[in-house]
């Protein structure tokens, strides 16, 4: 199942590979020999995937080696991977990289909230009170191994780092008293701590190039009560690195050295580990991951897949048969009653500096000879299975120097027409007026162009299958509808005018152009919703787009925020208001009054060749452009009410992959037309904006 790395490339790999033990030392002394029997299957997993760079999650950290360096480690490089196991070809890591785990530290308190602080390692309940659940110091730590030399004096750990010092953190509330997020006393956030493990930047020379291996095991979002104290801290966990990697929002960071701050813009990196959260199944905090996966400065154009783990869902079924993943991208086999097998382990490399060439998890099929590496669940085994109960993840990877991506031609490729007033879930389709992708899912998201006259203000969910190339009649299904709210109420009628949409990892940016009519003067908005529907955020609109009542200043009818796009950096959200005419009434005379709704609408311009169309009803026929870069596809569409359509075009770079059309996080079209479009920069990225 296994294959060599692409030439030239850089395979990177992160394995949960429950190398830890019940007792201290233990690990060493199961190392010491070269038969400890899963010990051997993970060895041979690794060097039959043979990535150039591997986390190792489930790693038990010790100070036993000459110097205070890691013995267990020494012995799993000279013991296992030097040597073959079962005709695998051994693999040999010159550089090691291994620090402390707050797993199994004393906190000294109470941190369960049972009556009883457990401070003695290995005493019942010693787990649930220590800074990360652990019987001793160190049980499931992690560990890297890599061919190409780690820069140990540029590396940073973040062990120490306090969970309260996260600006707006998710700390967990008792409710049985009236103060908020009070779970944890002052006392004890004092000394409590974000990682369970730890998080590192770990720099690595690849042949005179850096790339930063961002390691974490962030903790699993359960074995805890209704305050759920694991699931919210898995979610932070999981943003620090979202944080960590974006300019400007990682200024609260400080490392174990003293040093503040995230990772330099523009820097390459690998987010790696057991993040214990799945996009769409299990016990994670709602959009944990997405944290993550939704982040434009992370390249998800592949996902890693296996066989195996399609053919282990359906033959195990329970909790499996109702998981809305797909289970090729699983990566953990577990229980079958509750949660499932999950996609919990990722590697997730940046948008600059690196290209995603392929990526796998090493799960074959059971027909496969290689099975016997990850076998089913047996309680006769230690641990459950031969090697683990999580899966291998890698991906290749070239290093790039692609600062900027050149657009080529587009070609039309199709279109899907709506019957006008088609219903979905007791709802009226028609009048969809921007659409937003979502990489983590393969799907899409629309904005209903509904001013809460026909049907409460919503978004749809939908899939669009590209998969042949083409945009057609019956590619389009819609698979969900969300009303929006504010305040726990959907908006009322003619209160807002939803227009454009963008997904970005704190949420759904939605635009609403406003209104400025004898009868009613409503302002345009840019606000924040989460996948619920619900609004918790909104940006600044100056107060020359509000409308006026004599009409001498603002936004003029049906001319404002008419659509929504974000930068790589997400950073900075870009609006375009419809027509060529001043948009405020102050910017110069505008068009000669017409009734509602017939205007005319125009389009971007259309290879040519290609067929375009206008239309005076209020309907807009959605243009959507796929961009072809030398990295990756990139592309942005157009708002959609009764017709999609679609352009595929090509750039400079032929061989360069296909993602759907309408895929978040790709650079903006290259050619600006006039006049520039409107900016709206969130200012110092508050917490009601995340």
């Amino acid at each position: 199942m296994a294959s060599l790395p692409a030439p030239g490339s850089l395979r990177v790999a992160t394995f949960s590979a429950s190398l830890n033990r019940a007792s201290e030392g233990q690990l060493i002394r199961d190392l010491s020999a070269p038969d400890n029997a899963q010990a051997r299957a993970v060895a041979e997993i690794i060097q039959r995937n043979n990535p150039d760079v591997i986390l190792v999650n489930e790693f038990d950290f010790d100070r036993a080696g000459p110097g205070g360096t890691s013995l267990a480690a020494d012995l799993f490089r000279s013991n296992y991977l030097r040597v073959g196991q079962n005709g695998a070809a051994p693999v040999d890591y010159h550089y090691v990289f291994i620090a402390p785990s707050n797993t199994g530290v004393s906190s000294g308190f109470d941190l369960n909230n049972n009556g009883v602080a457990v401070t003695t390692p290995g005493q019942p309940g010693y787990g649930d009170d220590a800074l990360g659940f652990g019987d001793f110091p160190g049980q499931f730590g992690m560990v890297i191994f890599s061919r190409y030399p780690i820069d140990t004096s540029g590396a940073r750990t973040f062990q120490n780092f306090l969970w309260r010092d996260m600006p707006g953190a998710r700390l967990p509330d008792d409710s049985g008293t009236p103060q908020p997020r009070d779970f944890y006393s002052q006392a004890e956030l004092d000394v409590f701590r974000l990682s369970s493990k730890s998080h590192w930047d770990v720099p690595i020379n690849v042949n005179g190039q850096t790339v930063h291996i961002l390691a974490s095991h962030p903790t699993p979002p359960t074995f805890d009560g209704p305050e759920d104290r694991n699931g919210l801290r898995n979610a932070d966990e999981i943003r620090f690195f979202a944080d960590y990697i974006q300019p400007g929002a990682g200024s609260y960071i400080y490392d174990d050295q003293g040093r503040r701050g995230g990772l330099a813009a523009g820097e390459r990196f690998v987010i790696m580990g057991d993040q214990n959260a799945d996009p769409l199944d299990g016990d994670s905090v709602a959009q944990a991951i997405r944290q993550l996966l939704d982040n434009p400065l992370v390249d998800t154009s592949i996902t890693p897949s296996s066989p195996g783990g399609s053919q282990q869902a359906a033959l195990q079924g329970g909790a499996n048969a109702r998981h809305r993943a797909d289970p090729r991208f699983d990566t953990a086999d577990f229980a079958h009653g509750a949660p499932g097998n999950l996609r919990a382990d990722y590697v997730l490399p940046s948008q600059a500096g690196l290209t995603p060439l392929s990526g796998s998890v090493f799960w074959p099929l059971n027909t496969d000879p290689l099975f016997r590496l990850v076998g089913t669940f047996n309680p006769a085994l230690p641990g459950g299975f031969p090697s683990s109960d999580h899966r291998l993840v890698s991906m290749d990877l070239a290093i790039t120097e692609d600062t900027r991506r050149d657009l080529g031609s587009i070609d039309f490729i199709g279109q899907a027409t709506l019957a006008t007033r088609t219903q979905f879930q007791g709802t009226e389709i028609g009048g969809l007026s921007g659409i937003t992708y979502d990489q983590s899912t393969n799907s899409y998201i629309a904005i209903a162009d509904d001013r809460s006259q026909i049907n409460p203000a919503r978004f749809y969910s939908l899939n669009i299958n590209l998969s042949d190339g083409r945009l057609q009649q019956g590619d389009v299904t819609f698979t969900g509808v969300t009303p929006l709210t504010s305040n726990g109420a959907t908006f009322p009628a003619l209160s807002l005018d939803p227009e454009g949409i963008a997904l970005t990892g704190r949420g759904l940016y939605i635009a609403s152009e406003g209104e400025a009519t004898p009868q009613r003067l409503t302002d345009p908005f840019v606000r924040l919703f989460d996948r619920s529907g619900a609004q918790i955020g909104a940006l600044p609109v100056d107060a020359k787009f509000r409308p006026s009542a004599d009409g001498t200043t603002g936004i003029r009818n049906n001319l404002a925020f008419e659509s929504l796009t974000v930068t790589p950096d997400q950073g900075t959200l870009y609006t375009r208001r419809r027509t060529r005419w001043p948009a405020t009434a102050q910017s110069g005379p505008g068009p000669a009054a017409r009734p509602r709704g017939s205007w005319n609408t125009t389009s971007p311009r259309a290879p040519r060749g290609a067929s375009t169309s206008t239309s005076p009803s209020r309907s807009l026929r959605p243009q959507c452009r796929r961009a072809v870069s030398p990295r990756r596809a990139s592309s942005t569409c157009s708002p959609s009410t009764t017709t999609a359509r679609c352009w595929r075009s090509s750039a400079r770079s032929p061989s360069a992959p296909e993602t759907p059309c309408g895929s978040t996080g790709s650079r903006p079209m290259a050619r600006r037309t006039s006049p520039a479009p409107a900016r709206f920069r969130p200012r110092s990225r508050t917490a009601s904006l995340r």
